[in-house]
């Protein structure tokens, strides 16, 4: 048995972040990891598919620099080349990874762990997988989640989005079931990458939870792009057709499955404990990351809270300040999280859609929008369109959700989202002296 003041499981964004705080307060830490260190975004999530996203920029910007008289594009992308430059770069992050916990003086230990004893006490009994325990007061569960299959007939032929950052071709016709971050996201980039894509989604519209104006102009965007996107379609079962995949009426080279993911939590030793769980198997959180047994604590994709890996990495943060750090009052305030989706062009948000403010606040709404075409756009006479729409509410008409649809918007929200949190008006916006000629500025002039 080995003591410990706090003991993480996963390595991943929110584990990572948990440990480096908590090692910071002088705890001793132990962190159990049987991966790379970084987790899903590192290796299978937000910076793979960023880098590919990064490489569809480049081919759009290709074609828009022949438009406005340049002799030549980018070409095709090398896709060995590609990945041997991303996977270099991933490389980088997880060894810095490795240099920081060590030098925090942080125990990793590359193997899973479970529980097998919570005493009355309060202190857990962790085991890892070669059989040595570890007891701590405190214990995180940070092992996030899995992409999923749909129990359908075939399933299994289908990919999903871990697979796809193994590929080294892009597929010439691909099928993406689902409509949310992960399908959006892997559409668009394909699509600028050369790929046909077509979009199979069971719901009425894509992004279910973002503001519909903007979800809908996403949608006009794609379809004039070249990506079919069919809703109300429902995927019952996957066949293969002499090297290709048969779905419906349709055949494809590829098909990747965007229906989901599952939170890791099912070899944990969870099953006989009152830990609290929802109906998908995640972890019930409050603000303060406690679960209902005193003393274990969950952050991140295996929680109920927003699986987003800055979500993740401040509660991480605020549970370490809490535990270690003498702030009894550190809690994570969810109401105004800011993402992105990394569509073609991409798509920005923070706090209420028009819908969700006006159920909130009733007559007391006002909307202010901003339809333009980005510059470069303009110089080359391309189609695309930006939306930029702010929701307003009370005497004050406090901002109080900002959607941006359009090119830049993923580097113009961050400024934003930290005026809306501190509570600016409208009036606020009016008064501030623009950036010209940006398409921030019509963030202030959006009427």
């Amino acid at each position: 048995m080995r003591d410990f003041d706090f003991v993480v499981l996963g390595g991943g964004s929110g584990g990572l972040a948990a440990a480096q705080r908590a090692a910071a307060h002088g705890a001793r830490v132990a962190l159990l990891e049987p991966g790379a260190l970084g987790g899903t975004c590192v290796h299978a999530g937000c910076v793979p598919k960023k880098a590919m996203w990064l490489a569809a920029q480049l081919a759009s910007r290709g074609r828009a620099a022949q438009a406005i008289g340049f002799a030549h594009g980018v070409g095709a992308l090398d896709w060995p080349t590609f990945v041997a430059h991303r996977q270099r770069y991933i490389d980088a992050i997880e060894r810095g990874y490795g240099d920081k916990l060590a030098s925090a003086g942080i125990t990793v230990i590359p193997q899973r762990g479970r529980f097998v004893e919570v005493s009355a006490s309060g202190a857990s009994t962790v085991e890892a997988g070669d059989g040595v325990r570890l007891q701590a007061p405190h214990v995180l569960v940070a092992t996030g989640a899995q992409a999923q299959r749909p129990a359908v007939t075939g399933a299994e032929l289908g990919a999903v989005s871990d697979d796809v950052f193994g590929w080294n071709a892009l597929p010439e016709r691909l099928a993406i079931v689902g409509g949310g971050y992960i399908a959006v996201e892997f559409a668009g980039l394909l699509r600028a990458l050369g790929a046909e894509v077509t979009m199979l989604v069971r719901g009425a519209r894509l992004l279910d939870g973002f503001d519909a104006e903007l979800a809908d102009a996403l949608t006009a965007q794609y379809r004039a792009s070249g990506i079919e996107v069919c809703f109300g379609t429902t995927v019952d079962g996957l066949a293969s057709d002499r090297g290709r995949l048969r779905v419906g009426d349709g055949s494809f080279d590829t098909l990747l499955w965007a229906t989901g993911r599952a939170p890791n939590a099912g070899d944990l030793g969870l099953d006989d404990m009152n830990l609290g769980r929802d109906a998908r198997g995640r972890i019930i959180v409050d603000s303060r990351q406690n679960t209902k047994i005193p003393g274990i604590y969950a952050v991140g994709d295996v929680t109920t809270q927003p699986a987003l890996t800055p979500v993740a990495v401040a509660a991480g943060r605020c549970l370490a300040d809490r535990l270690f750090g003498a702030r009894a009052d550190a809690a994570l305030d969810l109401p105004l999280v800011p993402t992105v989706v990394f569509a073609q062009p991409p798509l920005a948000s923070i706090g209420l859609s028009e819908a969700q403010a006006r159920a909130e606040h009733g007559e007391a709404v006002s909307v202010r929008r901003s339809r333009f075409r980005p510059m470069l756009t303009a110089l080359g006479g391309g189609e695309s369109r930006s939306l930029f729409k702010i929701v307003c509410a009370g005497p004050e008409q406090r901002v109080v959700g900002l959607h941006l649809f359009g090119e830049g918007v993923d580097e113009i929200l961050q400024g934003f989202a930290l005026a809306i949190a501190r509570g600016v008006s409208v009036d606020d916006l009016e008064q501030a002296i623009a950036i010209h000629p940006t398409s921030a500025e019509e963030v202030l002039f959006a009427r």
